[in-house]
């Protein structure tokens, strides 16, 4: 079980590197075309598409700014505090 959490812990951090890579790439337009760009939009659309849609149905998500980033972290740190809390 602790193997399993562990692992998971790993892969919440990976995934939250790819969502701050993403941020950061957001601002650099020279990276906006580049294959390792477009990976790391796949991989994380997943997670920040729901997060997107639940945001600008509670009216948050509205202006210029995406907000989801912040959103997806919010959202795996209550999984990760969840997991951490049952074992």
């Amino acid at each position: 079980m602790i193997l399993i959490v562990r692992t998971l812990d790993k892969v919440f951090d990976i995934i939250e590197l790819l969502i701050l890579a993403r941020i950061i790439i957001s601002y650099i337009p020279n990276l906006r075309g580049s294959q390792i760009t477009e990976i790391i939009y796949q991989l994380t659309e997943p997670i920040l598409h729901p997060v997107r849609e639940l945001l600008y149905k509670i009216g948050l998500n509205k202006g210029m700014i995406d907000f989801s980033p912040i959103g997806a972290f919010l959202l795996l740190a209550v999984i990760r505090s969840l997991l951490f809390s049952l074992v």
